[in-house]
């Protein structure tokens, strides 16, 4: 089996990924990119507790995807800059990849369609 870096760049994007694994996460993460919110306007959509949606805003912040401020008894949420970096390099450097196989893959099913149009004839 092949070995992988595990490096300080690699634990990053496992933090991003593992962070957004989770739908209501997204979610949040989606109501985020129009501005910072607080605790309960990002509960509010949600038919869960509070607690929950604690948990889920607390695993964003250790992806740190978002930073939280509080300002009295309210704290609000808001994107970090440049936290899908790293996410987005690494998906950048996999499309090539995986565009050249499904190049072959095309290739292969024409080449296919087009030996079975022979015989057919």
């Amino acid at each position: 089996m092949p070995k992988y870096s595990s490096g300080e760049a690699d634990g990053r994007l496992d933090d991003v990924f593992r962070a957004l694994m989770d739908p209501t996460r997204r979610a949040i993460v989606e109501r985020l990119t129009r501005g910072p919110a607080s605790v309960s306007e990002l509960a509010a959509p949600f038919d869960v507790a509070m607690p929950t949606i604690v948990q889920h805003l607390k695993a964003l912040e250790a992806g740190r995807i978002v930073a939280s401020a509080k300002v009295g008894r309210v704290r609000t949420y808001q994107l970090v800059p440049g936290a899908f970096g790293s996410a987005i390099d690494w998906l950048g450097r996999q499309r090539p990849p995986a565009e050249r196989q499904l190049d072959r893959l095309t290739a292969l099913l024409t080449e296919t369609a087009k030996s079975s149009e022979g015989e057919q004839q």
